[in-house]
């Protein structure tokens, strides 16, 4: 019975995923977008300033939550997330790469590798700014694929990160894994094999989700 359910979670998970890469938005865009708009309409009637500022929100929310289709190259690491590489530091034999989410970025978040997820694990914590050193107590979700993990950390401003992935969950390289709402971080951390000569970014770098390749291989 318990693995029943395991495989009927999976399987809902794989449909879900699908029904998110079909809309144009991530799923909380409507969650935080739909009141707002409600609530213009309602403001429009009371004094037209009023509702065409938060009609104007609205539009603002939407488009913070786009989720465009991105072509994922034939081989190598891609990034997860959109933004600026803002982390770069060993941790033991292993790198972390951090991706500073900006909110003019997209924040939807993608694998780097694929595989399968061996783990999803929420820890609580503080909402620092996403950019700085403080951040690294910050509240954050954590999915393990084994070799490797992808770490989703909210910021000053973001207040949910949204997972699309549960234990068990094959996904492929590129492929939709997460969002966060509203300006935050991604970290890689890479399996033990890569060291700085094969990273193909430095601190500073613009990265795509899905898009650009992280390392030369």
């Amino acid at each position: 019975p318990v693995t029943d359910s395991r495989a009927a979670r999976r399987q809902l998970c794989a449909r879900a995923r699908k029904l998110v890469c079909v809309n144009a938005f991530a799923p909380g865009a409507w969650r935080y977008g739909l009141p707002v708009a409600v609530v213009g309409l309602v403001g429009a009637a009371l004094w037209l300033p009023l509702g065409v500022a938060l009609i104007a929100l609205t539009g603002a929310v939407f488009w913070f939550h786009r989720d465009p289709e991105r072509t994922t190259p034939a081989e190598g690491v891609v990034a997860p997330a959109d933004g600026t590489v803002s982390v770069l530091r060993e941790e033991g034999d292993r790198l972390r790469l951090g991706i500073f989410m900006n909110l003019h970025h997209v924040h939807v978040n993608r694998a780097p590798y694929g595989g399968t997820v061996e783990a999803v694990e929420h820890s609580p914590g503080g909402h620092w700014p996403a950019f700085t050193k403080s951040s690294d107590r910050n509240e954050r979700l954590r999915v393990d694929f084994g070799d490797h993990e992808v770490v989703l950390v909210a910021g000053a401003v973001a207040r949910r990160i949204h997972p699309y992935v549960t234990e068990g969950v094959t996904v492929d390289r590129g492929e939709r894994i997460g969002h966060i709402s509203f300006s935050s971080r991604v970290d890689l951390l890479l399996p033990p094999e890569v060291d700085r000569s094969d990273l193909a970014v430095s601190k500073g770098d613009a990265v795509r989700a899905g898009e650009t390749p992280l390392t030369h291989h």
